[in-house]
């Protein structure tokens, strides 16, 4: 059973999470040939202010 699992900053709207699902699903079944109900995806959002890049949140530099 392959797992995927995606670390997201929040503020994606839950038609973008899923179409996320339904590609990575779609390119892990053909990449490792695996039946559709077999594969689970698990998406992890965080809050902007907790993913830093180049010392600042991504809040802070409004991402």
């Amino acid at each position: 059973m392959p797992v995927a699992q995606i670390n997201i900053l929040e503020g994606r709207s839950d038609e973008q999470k899923e179409a996320l699902i339904r590609e990575v699903t779609d390119a892990i079944c053909r990449s490792l040939g695996a039946p559709v109900e077999s594969v689970r995806i698990i998406i992890t959002e965080m809050p902007k202010q907790h993913f830093g890049i180049g010392g600042q949140s991504a809040k802070k530099l409004g991402r």
